[in-house]
């Protein structure tokens, strides 16, 4: 018994040193990410001042404001740390998909392939629709209650604080990308069993509600956004099934195709 648990202990170290090695790989990337992103932080921020200055539409005197004076500093640092994962989260998962893919087996890497060049498509199509789309309109909705002449004795003016607006566009980013990941969520699900086409058919009302639901939670108190975000949502959703159902086909097909060849033999 005592040798038997001797002789386990070898593998379970190898795959401690082997995760620590990867994860250090993991944390070097991200640093070395960030401190490159720290170092065009300027240009990486006016990129994403864009759709302000756009819904602006080029006015004079528009600017960004920052009422502290450590602020423009860490708004840096954060434009730093959003680009460096960005930058990194292709080499963080390939370290992932090494550590992991010994474990599998030879179908179970088939499988998931798809699954990770996937995942950070739809992600970068969620980002994309939030800065290209979502935020032009929704910047524009907010700024249409800009007043310049005096309301009630007081004179309106939007000056958005740097701070604020960069939360908020990380804010929109990743809840767009994280959002557009239903797909490959729904999908797994089905595969391992947890959720069946009929299951998810039967709940596609609920299943709108809910997109409505997630869409006024995380998106800004517009309707622009929220409409915006749940439109696409209830689109994912029905591609997801569309998915599962091929992927359904597909499997009794392989299945009946084995039963053949045993009854030929």
């Amino acid at each position: 018994m005592i040798r038997d648990i001797d002789e386990t202990k070898a593998p379970l170290l190898d795959h401690l040193i082997e995760l620590r090695r990867r994860l250090l790989y993991a944390v070097m990337a991200l640093v070395v990410a960030c401190i490159i992103g720290f170092c065009f932080a300027d240009q990486i921020f006016d990129f994403l001042a864009r759709p302000l200055a756009d819904a602006f539409g080029g006015r004079e005197g528009a600017k960004l404001v920052y009422t502290k004076l450590y602020e423009a500093f860490f708004v840096k640092l954060k434009v730093a740390m959003f680009a460096g994962f960005f930058v990194s989260f292709p080499f963080i998962a390939n370290q992932i998909w090494l550590f992991i893919a010994p474990g599998l087996y030879r179908h179970e890497k088939k499988a998931l392939l798809p699954f990770l060049f996937a995942t950070p498509v739809l992600f970068l199509l969620g980002a994309a629709l939030a800065y290209y789309f979502v935020m032009p309109a929704a910047f524009r909705f907010f700024l249409s209650f800009e007043h310049h002449d005096t309301l009630g004795g007081i004179s309106q003016e939007a000056l958005p604080a740097m701070g604020d607006y960069l939360s908020l566009v990380m804010h929109m980013v990743f809840a767009f990308g994280f959002s557009f990941l239903l797909p490959v969520l729904l999908v797994l699900l089905a595969r391992v069993g947890i959720v069946s086409l009929e299951t998810l058919v039967k709940g596609r009302r609920y299943a709108i509600v809910i997109a409505f639901a997630i869409a006024a939670v995380v998106t800004p108190p517009d309707v622009i956004s929220q409409l915006m975000l749940a439109i696409p949502l209830c689109l994912l959703y029905e591609i997801s099934i569309l998915c599962i159902r091929v992927m359904n086909r597909r499997a009794a097909a392989s299945a009946s195709g084995q039963t053949d060849v045993v009854r030929t033999d």
